[in-house]
């Protein structure tokens, strides 16, 4: 199986968005880039902050889309045709109202679970078999509460256990790019106590 050649970190562009539970994803990616020296910058064929991984030997991009989140299909079918890089080589990390904070999966395929990012890159790619890491934001409980608990920050216990996940997860990076995914869940889904 391909390893990852694209890192797609879903969020909303703007400063007023920055520290909502909508843009875990970005704060994947930026943080990624801290700990790489990878550097973005605006890519305007690809809607977006594009950088190459500043990895020695890897050849794999990342992508914080500047379309808007219900627009980020745009940004990601852009630059995968541009470098033709397979669907299964695509990693999309998003924020999961379905798994606790503290939670975070790795997955290839599925549904799109109401996500409007996921939604959009699923229809502009015409497929769903791409790879998801979902980083678990928790749930208001009420499905009316949905877009207001999204496009807030969230508690102080909150993004400490959703900057944990960040940090554990970007720990499978090597695995992620050779293609170990069997090897990367069984480090993502087993808790240490």
């Amino acid at each position: 199986m391909n390893g990852i050649k694209l890192f797609v970190g879903l969020g909303n562009p703007g400063t007023e968005y920055d520290k909502t539970r909508h843009n875990a994803g970005f704060w994947w990616i930026d943080y990624l880039c801290e700990q790489t020296s990878t550097i973005l910058k605006f890519e305007s064929k690809f809607f977006g902050l594009a950088g190459k991984l500043n990895m020695p030997g890897e050849e794999a991009w990342l992508l914080k889309p500047n379309t808007f989140m219900n627009n980020s299909g745009r940004s990601v079918s852009a630059l995968s045709s541009y470098y033709k890089i397979p669907h299964d080589s695509i990693l999309v990390v998003h924020d999961e109202l379905d798994l606790p904070p503290g939670t975070v999966k790795l997955k290839l395929g599925g549904g799109n679970g109401g996500h409007n990012g996921l939604k959009d890159i699923s229809s502009s790619l015409n497929t769903q078999q791409f790879w998801r890491l979902r980083l678990g934001i928790g749930h208001p409980g009420e499905r009316n509460e949905v877009v207001n608990f999204v496009l807030h920050a969230p508690t102080k216990n909150e993004l400490t256990d959703i900057q944990t996940n960040i940090i554990e997860s970007s720990l499978v990076l090597s695995q992620l790019l050779k293609g170990s995914f069997e090897e990367a869940m069984l480090k993502l889904h087993t808790k240490k106590n």
